[in-house]
């Protein structure tokens, strides 16, 4: 169903978690951006567009050029997820749907502790990558990219945060970002670098 009052810009996500930490990280650096002005594709009665790019950049442009495509206004998307280095940066884009279904987070979870069970401490780094995507109704394009270092836990840690959060531990750190207050969490996410990447281009954009 669509939203009876018109958005300043979309965000391609239908996780309500995801829009409210963008909606964070964005106020702190756009002033002129109410966080409300920013509005989720779930508002909006579209298909879920099918992303079949393998990298990060490629399926965070899929979603935002949809929204553009469809309704006309300004939008973000980002596409994010795990990179383990003993399994050569997988799930990677794969992240989301590991296990064989899109967004059981747990599953994913279980699974991914499942195959690593054997792997020591030592060899136990990864990584969490975002590709931040803005894309205007005048065809210009924008892709900023954040890392957030780090190494995998043993068992989930922690009720904040959501995906693999309960068995990320990021550097510098001795709880899992799922233990991790929202703020501190995004003061050094992944996602909070890209989209703090991406922030001036949507300043300049919304004008």
């Amino acid at each position: 169903m669509t939203t009876q009052n018109p958005a300043r810009i979309v965000l391609a996500t239908r996780n309500l978690h995801k829009l409210a930490e963008v909606r964070d990280i964005l106020a702190q650096l756009v002033p002129q951006l109410d966080p409300a002005d920013i509005h989720s594709a779930a508002e909006y009665d579209l298909p879920e567009p099918v992303e079949d790019e393998v990298t990060f950049a490629g399926n965070a442009l899929i979603k935002a050029r949809q929204i553009v495509r469809e309704l006309g206004v300004p939008a973000m998307a980002d596409d994010s997820g795990l990179c383990v280095d003993v399994l050569g940066g997988a799930p990677g884009v794969f992240s989301a749907r590991w296990c064989g279904r899109h967004g059981d987070d747990a599953a994913n979870l279980q699974l991914l502790l499942n195959q690593l069970s054997d792997v020591p401490d030592e060899h136990r780094g990864a990584h969490f990558a975002c590709a931040a995507a803005l894309v205007l109704p005048d065809g210009r394009e924008f892709v900023e990219l954040g890392r957030m270092e780090g190494k995998l836990l043993r068992e989930p840690v922690g009720e904040n945060g959501f995906g693999y959060d309960p068995i990320f531990q990021a550097q510098g750190f001795t709880v899992s970002t799922a233990q991790m207050a929202p703020a501190a969490k995004n003061a050094i996410s992944h996602r909070a670098r890209a989209f703090e990447a991406l922030a001036p281009l949507v300043a300049r954009a919304l004008g």
